[in-house]
């Protein structure tokens, strides 16, 4: 069965100018109920998890910072959100989510966090909406429960997954993947195991030919038993953070190959679904709810 990491805070409520990108985590589940790809049984509710899962990835400074809300201005600002502790436990509660979702993948073969993605947020910092890293801490987690050996990241979200890059950068055992736009934010980029910077307006045909050619090697010569998945839709060319000229089609294929690649080598795989900000809300909705259409159809 799939299973999907959903709370009623991933929604949280936001001053004027900040809502925009948060409607779509109340609005994708309901949409997923309301056409029949999910039912209720589907969802689980994360929680709040234990500290050290998180101090496995974040510096005890930077952590006990947030937590008490004492983060200084300049910190707050690299964020981008007012800080508070509704957003701090929103935070924690997706990396729950990304945990709990990627043990369910090794039961089921797949697993989605209906929030996370979070790929800004450095061991010692957050950045860009991202307080904590979610899949890092799952990943982190996986290796020190010895539920994975190997992990592969596959990051294909518009924007360099800086931040996971810098908490991997030496650990053998994770590889950081990303495949974003040249010219996109971070403007300082880190460096990654393998970084893919595409050019502005990079369409379908060369987006997924460079994909397809790329995964399989990734899967060949690290030979991964988990791989985590950041879906982001903002590839989109509609995206208003996005540079590159994607369609809903091509999104959809994206998926699809990375969806049916894990299946066809039996590797698990977590889904965070990372960025959207198409200035329609209705299609950052289908481009997202097409991931969770297409593992369904896939896996079950």
């Amino acid at each position: 069965m799939l299973k999907i990491a959903y709370h009623p805070i991933y929604k949280h409520p936001l001053p004027e100018g900040h809502r925009f990108p948060m409607i779509k985590y109340e609005l994708l589940p309901k949409q997923l109920l309301h056409e029949g790809t999910c039912n209720q049984e589907h969802f689980f509710t994360p929680e709040i998890p234990d500290s050290k899962s998180i101090l496995a990835v974040h510096t005890t400074e930077y952590y006990q910072e947030l937590t008490e809300l004492t983060l200084d201005r300049k910190a707050i600002r690299k964020i981008g959100f007012p800080l508070s502790q509704e957003l701090v436990d929103r935070e924690v509660i997706i990396a729950d989510g990304s945990i709990k979702a990627s043990k369910y993948a090794i039961e089921y073969g797949i697993a989605m966090n209906i929030a996370g993605g979070t790929h800004h947020a450095y061991s010692n910092r957050g950045e860009a909406f991202c307080l904590l890293n979610d899949q890092a801490i799952a990943a982190r987690y996986l290796l020190q429960q010895q539920k994975a050996r190997k992990i592969l990241i596959v990051d294909l979200d518009v924007h360099q997954g800086n931040g996971t890059a810098e908490i991997f950068k030496n650990d053998p055992n994770v590889f950081t993947f990303s495949m974003h736009g040249a010219s996109n934010y971070p403007f300082k980029k880190e460096q990654s195991d393998l970084d893919i910077p595409l050019i502005n307006g990079t369409e379908d045909k060369d987006y997924l030919k460079i994909l397809k050619e790329t995964l399989p090697k990734l899967i060949k010569t690290q030979k991964p038993d988990f791989i985590y998945y950041l879906c982001g839709v903002d590839i989109l060319g509609s995206d208003k953070l996005g540079k590159l000229g994607c369609t809903i089609k091509g999104c959809k294929e994206r998926d699809r190959f990375v969806i049916q690649t894990c299946k066809n080598h039996s590797i698990p795989i977590m889904c965070s679904m990372g960025g959207g900000y198409s200035p329609d809300i209705k299609t950052i909705i289908d481009a997202h709810a097409n991931t969770f259409r297409l593992a369904q159809e896939i896996y079950f």
